[in-house]
């Protein structure tokens, strides 16, 4: 059995003793919001929230304080598209980082700056395209908002409900996720923001379009902000026709169409990019771009991002750590290995068969919406809605006591959102499956 593709191993029920301890070590130090949440979560679900402390992984596999090993359905949220390390990427940056851990940004720029930004460029369905470096998806989302408010002088920007596209200042305001996230901070949140509902389906589409068409009625709003998928909404797929209509509502109004590829990009959904056809003026690139290393990227048509070089240079977005060389090196590495081994077609591939193999075995009471309703997404970005947000709480615990790590997600909380590395053996997956499948007669025989 190929080490990193190994099923799981439980030597002691999670979270073994050794994870409580460091949990509670961290409880201690650590901001209290998140102790927090796992106890909220833990009142409305019945199931012991606590965590496990990870390890070490490989490929698929993580392994806890404990011993367990587990297969890792989350990746990282999506970022370790080529899978725990050894791989390309890791290499690349460790490599790099022997060399020169930190050039001096944008002063005096490494050559694999250079080579980075001419990859990512390339990756933009047009020529002539430019990037802006980062360290998180929510660096890339804030870049695109500062492009779209120099390129248009407008400063409105229309986004969409269950979105989430990062939690400092500029993105907070545009997150349509939860509501709650943003209303303690309301008082600092200066951009105005007209959020829209996201169509899941045909039926949706027109009262979607509608909504962002009175938005941009107003004159002020200088981007629409879309992911191509939710990602954390739950993988939710809009209708073929969505990006097309915003593009033509954005040329419209003149306005910036930024699709945030930070969960969707490198081939997550089966895609290089999940906004093509269409070309948006900005894309905001993350996670997987670096393959588990901080590294993001804002990419626009020369045209916008032209509106960067007035005033001299004073308008600039950088930071120390934006575009390092082992960033940069893991980024080339893994724009490299996902062409090499075309893994936007792997995952499409493996992504169909799965969620078929998904909705056959979801279809059970206990499951929204039974076949094709209740498990949805693209490629390998999977999500299966459950009856409540209570219900995937206990479903995704029970995984993890079986040696599955997955994450819940959706607007109400109520979706196992799955994102595996794009490495990821299949039969791994069939496992999961079964195992899935076993969980939920057992609840519902319960």
């Amino acid at each position: 059995m190929e080490p990193g593709q190994e099923p799981p191993s439980i030597v002691v029920a999670p979270p073994g003793p050794r994870s409580r301890e460091l949990a509670a070590r961290m409880a201690a130090v650590e901001s209290p919001a998140f102790d927090a949440r796992r106890k909220a979560r833990a009142a409305r679900s019945g199931e012991d929230q606590g965590p496990i402390v990870y390890a070490r992984g490989r490929g698929a596999n993580v392994f806890d304080v404990d011993g367990n090993r587990y297969v890792d359905l989350t990746a990282g949220f999506g970022a370790l598209v080529l899978g725990h390390a050894p791989n390309a990427a890791s290499d690349a940056a460790r490599l790099a980082e022997g060399e020169l851990p930190l050039a001096l940004g944008d002063v005096y720029a490494s050559e694999l700056k250079v080579r980075a930004c001419e990859a990512i460029a390339g990756v933009f369905p047009e020529p002539g395209a430019r990037v802006m470096l980062g360290l998180s998806g929510a660096d890339a989302v804030t870049c695109a908002l500062k492009t779209a408010l120099l390129a248009t002088g407008k400063p409105g920007v229309v986004a969409f409900e269950g979105s989430y596209h990062g939690l400092s200042y500029g993105p907070l305001a545009a997150l349509g996720f939860a509501p709650a996230f943003r209303a303690p901070f309301g008082a600092h949140l200066g951009v105005p923001v007209t959020f829209a509902p996201y169509p899941s389906s045909a039926a949706e589409l027109g009262a979607s379009l509608s909504a962002v068409r009175a938005a941009l009625a107003g004159g002020d709003a200088g981007a629409i902000l879309v992911e191509p998928i939710l990602g954390r909404g739950g993988a939710v797929v809009p209708p073929r026709s969505f990006l097309p209509e915003l593009r033509a509502l954005a040329d419209e109004a003149g306005a910036l169409l930024v699709a945030d590829e930070i969960w969707t990009g490198m081939g997550r959904t089966g895609a290089l990019l999940a906004s093509a056809p269409v070309v948006p003026d900005v894309i905001c690139l993350g996670k997987g771009l670096g393959g588990g290393v901080p590294i993001s990227a804002c990419v626009g048509r020369a045209a916008v991002m032209d509106a960067w070089g007035g005033h001299g240079g004073t308008r600039i977005h950088t930071g120390t750590h934006f575009g390092s060389p082992p960033a940069c090196a893991a980024a080339l590495a893994t724009l490299e290995t996902i062409r090499a081994r075309d893994l936007p077609a792997r995952a499409r591939a493996v992504g169909d068969a799965w969620r078929a193999a998904l909705e056959a075995a979801c279809a059970l009471p206990g499951v929204r919406g039974a076949g094709a309703f209740a498990v949805r997404g693209a490629g390998l970005m999977v999500g299966v809605a459950l009856a409540d947000a209570n219900e995937a709480l206990a479903v995704a615990r029970d995984l993890l006591a079986r040696g599955y790590v997955v994450l819940t997600g959706g607007a109400r909380g109520d979706v196992l959102t799955l994102s595996p590395p794009l490495t990821i053996d299949p039969a791994l997956l069939d496992a999961f499956t079964s195992t899935l499948a076993e969980v939920l007669a057992t609840r519902r025989a319960g």
